[in-house]
């Protein structure tokens, strides 16, 4: 591939690559700013790695892993940012349900093993269907149901009972 071509070949593949990406990313982070960086970084570090990016059957899927893996780092950094104490003079922190439901759940999906993050970010956040989630990861479809079963058990022992986590992962 020339690099003219591969130009054209990543211009073409930017909107679908950016807006997959922002989906996930705002799904996890449920802030439009946050979710529009990860985004941003997440198609920034495919074209570093077009040539190799490129020749994916599912860059796109692979750009929305990449933005799903920078929203829960966001959502750690967060974390630590809210458990360190706070100095006197500064405003009390977003106490709102929505960010709390947020926090706790980009806290549960860090608590997952890799692949159970990978198979619930792409199925249930990405909106990929077990078939993609199979071909984007190389493992088998029953592998991916095998996954996506024991991480969204495990995100709602973690959670408890959180109606609307459980109305998303189902």
């Amino acid at each position: 591939m020339t690099g003219h071509a591969a130009d054209d070949d990543f211009q073409e593949a930017f909107p679908g690559m950016f807006h997959a990406a922002y989906h996930v990313a705002y799904r996890i982070l449920g802030d439009v700013t946050g979710a529009e960086d990860a985004a941003a970084e997440a198609v920034a570090r495919a074209l570093v790695s077009w040539r190799r990016v490129g020749r994916l059957e599912h860059r796109t899927a692979w750009v929305a892993r990449v933005a799903g893996n920078l929203a829960i780092d966001e959502v750690r950094r967060a974390r630590r940012r809210r458990d360190r104490p706070a100095p006197a003079s500064s405003p009390a922190a977003d106490t709102t349900e929505d960010a709390a439901l947020r926090v706790a759940l980009g806290t549960a999906l860090a608590a997952l093993s890799t692949r159970q993050r990978e198979v619930i970010a792409l199925r249930y956040l990405a909106d990929l269907d077990e078939a993609e989630v199979s071909r984007v990861l190389g493992i088998s479809v029953n592998s991916v149901k095998k996954h996506a079963a024991r991480g969204r058990a495990a995100l709602r022992a973690r959670l408890g009972t959180l109606q609307e986590v459980s109305l998303a992962l189902d």
